[in-house]
């Protein structure tokens, strides 16, 4: 029988879960570990039904490749992810329960695409510097039955989204299950199209983002993932796309604070800077360890890889 030590955060009502276990398969780079992981059926049944359910991302620690505090790679249901900004502030949060992270300081994680920075404050918060982050494309329009036209960009944040700035459904907890809807067959459109990110990636998540009625808070934001669940924190890739995008239209400036809510009501604060990579954008946010258990996975069991999709 298989069996993994997680443990699980949930980063403003975004779960998290932590493989603290090692696998011998998992050799090399982060970005070839990535590789190996996504042929492994069973990897997708740490974080779907029944273990866990559609809105969890995986995070599986690895050894570091230099003086990082360790490496990761982030996972969902649909498979391996280039990056996770809600996963990386649950990741800290965690290796300070660890005791591997200062309670309160600076460290360093490695990503399939990146090195990251990352600073435990001494209100609990974390605030993690992502990779270079950029738009592709600007005011790309699908139209979807039902729904009309939209048009949006194509960013980058260490996933690929594209970014809506208005919706014919109001972003409100009671409309979410609508909302999946629709932004699923954004999603699909932009797949039917052959619209994409830079070297034919996928574009995998989409994000609407609306003037929010609070003015203390920039926008309510509404973001689609690769498993087909809503992200209830306001997504931290998400934000690093976004923030391109503004800063391409000098719509924010270098430093100015950024604030979002996600529909469920997570907040983060981000900040971007500009750098002859990209735009590197700052993002601030909470998580809380809610469970540290194992997971078993025995060879009669039909559902090691999840429930059937």
């Amino acid at each position: 029988m298989r069996s993994l030590r997680v443990l699980d955060t949930h980063t403003e009502g975004e779960p998290t879960r932590i493989v603290l276990d090692d696998h011998p398969d998992l050799t090399g780079t982060l970005a070839e570990q990535r590789l190996v992981m996504k042929q492994w059926d069973w990897v997708r049944g740490v974080v779907a039904e029944p273990r866990g359910y559609d809105a969890f991302v995986g995070a599986w620690l690895r050894p570091a490749e230099g003086d990082e505090v360790a490496g990761v790679i982030y996972f969902d249901a649909a498979g391996p992810l280039g990056m996770c900004g809600h996963g990386t502030i649950g990741v800290v949060t965690a290796l300070a329960h660890l005791g591997r992270w200062p309670e309160s300081g600076e460290g360093h994680l490695m990503t399939p695409v990146g090195r990251i920075t990352a600073w435990r404050h001494p209100d609990g918060s974390v605030e993690i510097e992502n990779i270079p982050s950029r738009r592709s494309l600007k005011d790309v329009k699908v139209t979807v039955p039902g729904y009309g036209e939209f048009t949006g960009d194509v960013a980058y944040g260490g996933n690929w989204f594209y970014i809506l700035h208005e919706s014919p459904v109001e972003l409100i907890p009671a409309n979410r299950r609508e909302l999946l809807r629709m932004t699923s067959l954004i999603r699909d459109e932009l797949h039917r199209q052959g619209i994409t990110g830079d070297d034919g990636s996928e574009i995998d998540h989409v994000e609407i983002c609306v003037p929010h009625a609070d003015p203390t808070i920039d926008v309510r934001k509404f973001v689609l993932c690769p498993s087909g669940a809503d992200d209830r924190s306001p997504c931290g890739t998400g934000t690093s796309a976004h923030l391109a995008c503004l800063a391409e239209d000098g719509q924010i400036a270098e430093g100015q604070v950024f604030v979002q809510e996600s529909v469920t009501g997570g907040l983060f604060s981000a900040t971007v800077r500009r750098t002859p990579e990209g735009w590197v954008p700052r993002i601030r946010g909470r998580a809380w360890v809610t469970a540290e258990s194992t997971l078993h996975f025995a060879p009669d069991d039909p559902y090691v890889a999840g429930l059937p999709e």
